[in-house]
């Protein structure tokens, strides 16, 4: 189907429709560590693993996490540069596996970013509001303080992303800096029972659950994939996204390793788990409080605030950016795919993100459900879906490259996934045997039962899956251009020097 050059195409919108920006290597690497949320991790996640994973031995699970997916890394990476486009795991599995699970793959992850963003608003509200009243200030409930960083958020995300970019910067790096003086302070004061290496031993890595410590430890890098979908922002895309994917791994591991061995060694081996079981949610600011005296406890409270807010920040822009990707491939209402003249922003994206974190938060309000609770169950659900991604995506990058004659590197395309995508197959069923545990769904005794809860967020998952088969079906039934344009769309809103869609892709819009 043709058009005239002056007619544009139906279902076309006026503007541009390609996201603009000169983002680096250390740019990207912040934006999608501020989306992990180190330091969150490091006060909410390691107790847990402290306690019910492997006990001392847990900082070593951030390494091992950190080796798997540095590996995932290196054949995602390898065939963003193949298959040039800004929507990261929808993109790939739709070019490796077919359209249908590229798909289900489009909706899944923006049910899991969406939930993990929700997570942490209702978390980041739910603790400004205890912080308030524990300090004598006025209470104020949690909901306002969510719907106020919403808020502050779909501002940042409407305008450049290199704004979005410089108040995560400042935010993370004073966070991740907190920790390395707390970590200093330790090493200068010898710890409680000595400084050592003891966390990293085999005896302590094999000790208590060893895979309920690495189902955590991987969930604590949920965002770092993400560098893809800023890849039309980037300075030097071929160059930047490959690097600062693997970047973003490694510091993420090695942080938290540092981090979460500092705690071990504050309390002594021998004595961290006792300690952390007297009350997890303050092991961080009572280790901070032992060794930097109370400014130190004020400041990495602060910071705590600060983190959860540069993850939401983060989350919003990632979100932001699938949706501009699946309306580019006729999936969401093509409006979506538009860009602000000025900002070069995907800025009605950003506006329609913000309201559906809107509609989560009255959800939760009308549910009377307390923030901590929010924040374990969506988090959960969060971290089972992306791990699934990670795996379809591993499986989609061997498919890809199995059927398309490349030169490419046999590690980078066939050996590098097929070792990360066992070792996430193990990760998927270790967090479905353990899903109920994942999100604290427990008996009377404390024990995990596959109740009410842990059935209801499952079924979550696979009602937009199937809702996302009809969509697929649908459209090679009823619209045919549009689905055969998905995978080409995905291109065509990737590298190419026009905003204007190609004829096939204007159908997809149509």
């Amino acid at each position: 189907m043709t058009h005239s050059s002056s007619t544009p195409p139906p279902g076309t919108i006026a503007g541009p429709t390609r996201l603009r920006g000169s983002l680096g290597i250390p740019a990207i690497t912040l934006l999608v560590i501020a989306a992990a949320a180190p330091l969150t991790v490091i006060g909410g996640v390691l107790p847990v693993g402290l306690l019910i994973g492997d006990g001392v031995g847990f900082p070593t699970m951030f390494l091992v996490s950190a080796l798997i997916l540095v590996v995932f890394a290196i054949g995602m990476t390898r065939m963003s540069s193949e298959v040039p486009h800004a929507s990261s795991f929808f993109g790939f599995i739709a070019h490796g596996l077919g359209r249908i699970p590229g798909t289900v793959a489009a909706w899944l992850a923006i049910l899991c970013y969406s939930t993990v963003q929700f997570a942490v608003f209702a978390y980041l509200g739910g603790t400004i509001s205890s912080s308030l009243a524990l300090v004598g200030l006025p209470t104020v409930p949690w909901w306002i303080i969510t719907l106020i960083s919403v808020a502050i958020v779909g501002v940042l995300g409407y305008r450049h992303i290199e704004l979005s970019s410089r108040v995560l910067s400042v935010v993370l790096l004073a966070e991740m800096s907190i920790v390395l003086v707390l970590a200093v302070a330790v090493i200068i004061r010898g710890g409680a029972e000595g400084i050592s290496l003891a966390p990293f031993t085999p005896s302590a890595f094999l000790s208590g659950s060893p895979a309920l410590g690495l189902m955590f430890a991987i969930a604590s890098f949920i965002g770092f994939e993400s560098t893809v979908v800023f890849r039309h922002e980037a300075r030097d895309p071929d160059r930047t996204i490959g690097r600062a994917t693997l970047t973003a791994a490694i510091v993420i591991g090695i942080f938290y390793a540092i981090g979460s061995w500092a705690i071990v060694m504050a309390w002594g081996p021998s004595a961290v788990v006792a300690v952390t079981a007297e009350d997890p949610t303050t092991l961080l600011a009572r280790t901070t409080d032992h060794y930097l005296g109370p400014i130190g406890s004020f400041v990495i409270t602060l910071l705590l605030f600060g983190s959860m807010f540069a993850s939401v920040l983060g989350l919003h822009t990632v979100l932001a950016r699938y949706l501009h990707a699946m309306a580019g491939a006729g999936l969401v209402p093509r409006r979506l795919r538009s860009v602000h003249p000025k900002h070069g922003s995907p800025h009605v994206a950003a506006v329609v993100q913000a309201l559906s974190a809107v509609v989560l938060v009255v959800v939760g309000i009308i549910a009377g459900t307390d923030p901590a609770l929010l924040f374990a169950w969506f988090a959960g659900v969060g971290t089972f879906i992306i791990v699934v991604l990670m795996l379809a995506t591993s499986a989609g990058v061997v498919v890809y490259f199995a059927t398309h004659r490349t030169n490419a590197n046999p590690w980078s395309v066939y050996v590098a996934p097929i070792v990360s995508g066992v070792a996430l197959l193990v990760t998927v069923v270790l967090i479905g045997v353990n899903f109920p545990l994942l999100v604290g769904d427990t008996d009377a005794t404390g024990e995990p039962v596959w109740g009410a809860l842990s059935i209801a967020l499952v079924a979550l998952v696979v009602v937009v899956a199937v809702i996302a088969i009809g969509q697929a079906l649908y459209l090679r039934a009823r619209r045919p251009d549009t689905y055969r344009g998905i995978v080409a769309a995905l291109d065509a809103t990737g590298d190419s020097a026009s905003d204007a869609p190609s004829a096939e892709t204007s159908e997809a819009g149509a």
